[in-house]
């Protein structure tokens, strides 16, 4: 299955794709609803000026308000679930341009909302926060006052929500830069085939097993991205500079506080990341040595980070084994969660198999007023079967903070979104590991435990360290140039990589094609997410029925909460160190165990 030919979406069967008409009957359906939006927002701006005459004023906006984003949020999902189907379609790429050139004005429209609610007294603000009307809502006013010195007058934020273009332009000029107009050297293979080598498939590249490719590879990449650092010095230093003069014109102390300040996190979680995971890096170097070990090399480089330590297994799995496979995975969390997974394989959640011009990779996505749905691209692989546990973990954790909250808490943050889709991945590896497989497999399995760990907390934690570094320099009016970014790296690479790993001087560039940067202070987030997971996953493993429960309710409380109290109630209390410790705890266990497997199949050659 693996080496499937694609084939024109026409030619898949039915059952393999999803089910958009609960969300809309067909497009003209969708382009009935987009005029039907302007009438509500002209009736909204009405309540303008008017917010602070009563709590059933108030509640009267704030209801219609919610009604108004649900209708946004299934205009903006519809183009965006259809063009994925095919980025070729005009017809999706048509509606995806009216729904952003409808929705985009009205987000500045609003803006008066909050510094006219801000603009009461503090006793008949709390008043109308303890009223009965606006009960429902008590949480998100609340959450209004605590922002409350960080909010301008309506004239700033009208002014501020309309520079949304401007002050991402740096992101959109990095990407332009990389994505249309770099040009990078192509390479020969051993027979003397040209390979041509793009941003696209640059890691892909970096994961073959030859290992003369993966350097050729890496010295084309990197000696394009070197000449155009100065470039790329100018868009991130801009990046970074528009970070702290937003911070300073909302009265934060810091580009990092703004940033995290919106989920009410506060900045010892940060740090508590990088201490803990600074404390725990032998445990990545003793896997750095692993993999030297395994690859069989005298020297370790940056161009072996990718290297597949174990051939492809040779299994493939049907989509029905696969589903039969997630669903035994996450047994352990009841039988209401397993009724909720077979339901998106009979309502057709899902859209399955690649085919000509379908978006790559994964995603799931809903509306409030529909069910979640998952785009993916199943080839038969282990990594397919892990693929479709992770986006149905994000697509029950959606479910259920819709099905126990009202639509304004239904949205979950950022802070917990991985955690949910990497439980369940977790479930699926720690079944996998328990059957009754040979070592090859086992080595397999774990080499994907260890990249996860490598990958999502230790190199996103230090991701999130350069960041940091790099709007301190910044704040304490530095300047960030080439030669300082670039060391600032190669130093963290150093520190994160350890001894055994070689230091070739195109590592330094790296920093440069990693888009996340463009979106500042959120990447720490897929470290503690995916440890939080780990922290869950083995509790839930260990504890049973107790520990499920947590997490489950955990799921189910959406925003109603902030995300470190609601995590915290799922059992994993991140203003401690303890679960990212307990978190790198497993990971030494688990590079442990594949010593053991490796000299094993060593000792069985």
């Amino acid at each position: 299955m693996a080496d499937m030919k694609i084939k024109d979406r026409s030619e898949i069967e039915e059952r393999f794709k999803w089910d958009l008409t609960p969300l809309f009957a067909s497009d003209e359906a969708w382009e009935a609803a987009l005029p039907t939006l302007d009438a509500e927002v002209e009736e909204l701006l009405k309540y303008e000026g008017r917010l602070t005459e009563s709590p059933a004023v108030l509640r009267e906006f704030m209801d219609k308000q919610n009604l108004l984003e649900r209708k946004i949020s299934n205009v903006f999902q519809y183009p965006m679930l259809r063009q994925s189907e095919d980025t070729r379609a005009e017809a999706a790429q048509i509606m995806q341009s009216k729904a952003m050139g409808k929705i985009m004005p009205i987000a500045a429209a609003f803006a008066f909302v909050a510094p006219e609610l801000l603009s009461m007294e503090e006793e008949k603000f709390d008043a109308f926060t303890n009223s009965e009307e606006l009960a429902p809502y008590r949480h998100a006013l609340e959450d209004l006052k605590r922002q409350k010195e960080h909010t301008l007058t309506p004239a700033e934020e009208k002014l501020i929500s309309g520079m949304g273009e401007i002050t991402g332009a740096s992101g959109r000029i990095a990407d332009a830069l990389q994505d249309a107009d770099m040009v990078f050297d192509p390479i020969t293979d051993k027979d003397g085939n040209e390979i041509q080598v793009s941003n696209a498939n640059y890691i892909l590249l970096q994961s073959n097993s030859d290992r003369d490719i993966r350097e050729k590879a890496f010295r084309s990449y990197y000696k394009t991205y070197k000449q155009h650092n100065n470039t790329m010095t100018a868009t991130y230093s801009t990046n970074v500079k528009k970070d702290v003069f937003m911070a300073r014109t909302r009265n934060y102390a810091s580009a990092r506080a703004m940033s995290l300040a919106g989920t009410n996190i506060p900045e010892s979680v940060y740090d508590s990341l990088v201490d803990t995971v600074h404390a725990n890096l032998p445990a990545m170097y003793r896997y750095v040595a692993l993999r030297k070990k395994m690859l069989g090399l005298d020297e370790i480089h940056y161009y072996d980070v990718y290297a597949p330590l174990v051939g492809d297994l040779d299994l493939t799995y049907s989509f029905e084994e696969a589903k039969e496979m997630v669903k035994t995975a996450v047994k352990p969390l009841g039988e209401e969660y397993g009724k909720n997974v077979q339901r998106a394989f009979d309502e057709r959640w899902v859209d399955v198999y690649p085919n000509t011009g379908k978006s790559g990779g994964a995603y799931s996505a809903g509306t409030y007023d529909c069910n979640p749905y998952i785009m993916m691209n199943f080839t038969g692989t282990i990594d397919s079967v892990s693929t479709l546990a992770h986006e149905m973990g994000h697509s029950q954790h959606t479910l259920l903070a819709k099905t126990h909250q009202p639509s304004h808490y239904a949205d979950y943050t950022l802070f917990v979104a991985e955690i949910a889709s990497t439980v369940n991945e977790n479930l699926l590896i720690e079944q996998l590991l328990k059957q009754d497989i040979d070592d090859k497999t086992r080595m397999y399995l774990l080499n994907q435990y260890m990249e996860n760990f490598k990958g999502t907390v230790y190199r996103q934690t230090m991701f999130a360290e350069f960041e940091k570094l790099a709007h301190e320099e910044i704040e304490k009016g530095g300047a960030l140039s080439s030669e300082w970014l670039n060391k600032t790296y190669e130093e963290l690479v150093k520190l994160y990589f350890g001894p055994e790993m070689v230091m070739d001087e195109e590592v330094r560039y790296e920093w440069s094609r990693i888009p996340h940067f463009y979106r500042s202070f959120y990447v720490y987030v897929y470290a503690t997410g995916y440890c939080s997971a780990a922290a869950l996953s083995e509790g839930i493993l260990k504890e049973g029925e107790p520990a499920v429960k947590k997490y489950l309710e955990f799921l189910s409380m959406g925003s109603s909460r902030y995300p470190l109290d609601s995590l915290k109630h799922g059992g994993v209390d991140l203003t401690t160190p303890a679960p990212i410790e307990a978190a790198l705890k497993k990971f030494d266990s688990i590079v442990a165990d594949a010593e053991a497997t490796y000299a094993r199949l060593c000792a069985a050659k």
